[in-house]
């Protein structure tokens, strides 16, 4: 794997970003469940897709009805995490946050392959460094080698993080932390860490206003700010710099770059529970979940239905 195309390609870009007053966001939000609008009284997409993830939510709509609740079925004994017999509000909230993560869990299952070089189902430090920066270190020149021995010595740093057992070997677990850290939550000060370095320009380990304002607008070649700037120099005040000495400090940049977000994959999961609970045990069982396929699963009776419906607007 070559890695300096993609590095010019980054440092290129990231010239052109600096040379135009846009904003860079650098807040971590939770990705929605889904696109769609969140509307039972009209139908379930949005249900399905939380459920279901996106693109599985599309292959059940070309399912019978039989056939999406038997696949709805199965798909219970994997969300009864201890085999009891019932899906509790916290199986669901992993349930969801896993089909929300399959996206990243695939890439992950991509990465591994190519990096793990000797097929022994883990990946060395050595086996990614040199799979990575092998080639590039051998680079005359000497600045661009001393930016890629920065970026070898953080990845590193991140590699170290996420080695749980810290013996320089990463399982794909381990290697889903070192390349999606915003997705755990022991690599969230490293996130915090990185992110500092980036903005804090003097080196004294904190993030002053220029250096807050300056990550995301380069005034050069503008008469006047915009607005949306202005309104960040007042967050800065008013909120970023929470005890007023006119620096961030690690506590609040994570404050700032990891907000404690509503969660979604909870509140779906309670719905579900409260819409599908016949007996209001605040628990479901296998029978209860495929009784109230639609609401789980699409099919193609709902689409029928939705067709249906179209039809007489018209």
């Amino acid at each position: 794997m070559e890695l300096r195309p993609l590095v010019m390609c980054f440092a290129l870009c990231v010239v052109y970003a600096t040379s135009k007053p846009t904003k860079q966001d650098r807040v971590h939000h939770d990705l929605p469940l889904s696109s769609r609008e969140h509307d039972d009284g009209e139908n379930f997409d949005y249900d399905h897709e939380a459920f279901l993830g996106q693109e599985e939510a599309k292959s059940f709509e070309q399912l019978t009805p039989e056939e999406s609740k038997e696949r709805l079925g199965m798909l219970v004994g994997r969300i009864d995490d201890d085999k009891d017999g019932f899906v509790t509000t916290e199986e669901m909230t992993a349930w969801i946050k896993y089909t929300q993560r399959r996206w990243m869990i695939e890439e992950v299952d991509r990465q591994f392959k190519t990096q793990d070089l000797d097929g022994d189902g883990l990946i060395t430090w050595e086996e990614y460094k040199n799979a990575t920066y092998g080639y590039t270190m051998e680079e005359d020149d000497p600045e661009e080698e001393i930016g890629y021995k920065r970026m070898m010595e953080r990845d590193e740093r991140r590699f170290k993080g996420a080695d749980l057992n810290l013996d320089m070997m990463a399982t794909k677990e381990e290697f889903a932390a070192f390349i999606h850290p915003e997705e755990f939550e022991h690599m969230k000060d490293i996130i915090v860490t990185e992110t500092m370095e980036d903005i804090d320009k003097n080196g004294d380990g904190l993030i002053d206003l220029n250096e807050y304002i300056g990550d995301m607008y380069n005034q050069e070649g503008e008469d006047e700010e915009p607005e949306w700037v202005t309104t960040e120099r007042q967050q800065f005040t008013e909120f970023r710099d929470q005890n007023k000495d006119g620096k961030m400090d690690k506590h609040e940049t994570r404050d700032w770059i990891l907000p404690k977000d509503y969660d979604h994959a909870e509140a779906e999961a309670k719905h579900l529970i409260y819409e599908a609970d016949k007996d209001e045990d605040k628990r479901l069982t296998k029978e209860e979940i495929v009784e109230k396929y639609d609401l789980f699963v699409g099919s193609q009776a709902t689409d029928f239905g939705e067709a249906l419906s179209r039809h007489d607007e018209f």
